[in-house]
C-alpha cells in the first residue's frame, strides 16, 4: 500500500499574562482534538514560515519565532489512502492580535497556565513535544 507523506507546522505560542505564562491551544473542528494550531507547508515556504502563518489564521495570533521546539511524525487514513503527517513545532512569542481567516478549521481556543497543558492536549505526540 502506498503512502502518501504530508509536512506541517505549528506553533507553541507563549504569552505573559499577569505575570503568569500561558500557552494557546485550538480545539479542531471536526474531530474536536485539543492540540497547538498547526497547518500545511504550502510551496516555496519554510517550516518556519509555514507555523507563523498556520497560527495566525487559525488563532488570530500574530507570533514571532523563539526555536524549533520538535517534531511529530503518525499515521492515518483519509478516504482509504494511508497517510504519514510530519509536524515541526515552533516555540513562539505572543506579539498581539492578528486576523484568523481559516478560523472555520477551530471549534474553539484557549490560553493555559503552563501546568494545565499537557491535561488538555489531546493526543500524546503533542504532549511529547
Amino acid at each position: 500500500m502506498a503512502i502518501k507523506r504530508i509536512f506541517s507546522a505549528g506553533g507553541i505560542v507563549l504569552r505573559k499574562v499577569d505575570d503568569e505564562v500561558k500557552v494557546l491551544l485550538t480545539q479542531h473542528s471536526g474531530h474536536k482534538g485539543w492540540e497547538f494550531p498547526k497547518g500545511h507547508i504550502e510551496i516555496g515556504e519554510s517550516s518556519e514560515q509555514a507555523a507563523l502563518r498556520e497560527v495566525e489564521e487559525e488563532s488570530g495570533v500574530k507570533a514571532e519565532v523563539l526555536e524549533k521546539a520538535g517534531d511529530i511524525e503518525y499515521f492515518y487514513f483519509d478516504s482509504g489512502e494511508r497517510v504519514l503527517k510530519k509536524v515541526t513545532y515552533y516555540l513562539m512569542k505572543y506579539l498581539s492580535e492578528g486576523e484568523a481567516t481559516t478560523a472555520y478549521e477551530v471549534s474553539d481556543m484557549v490560553w493555559l497556565p503552563l501546568g494545565e497543558v499537557d491535561d488538555k492536549l489531546t493526543y500524546k505526540g503533542t504532549k511529547e513535544v
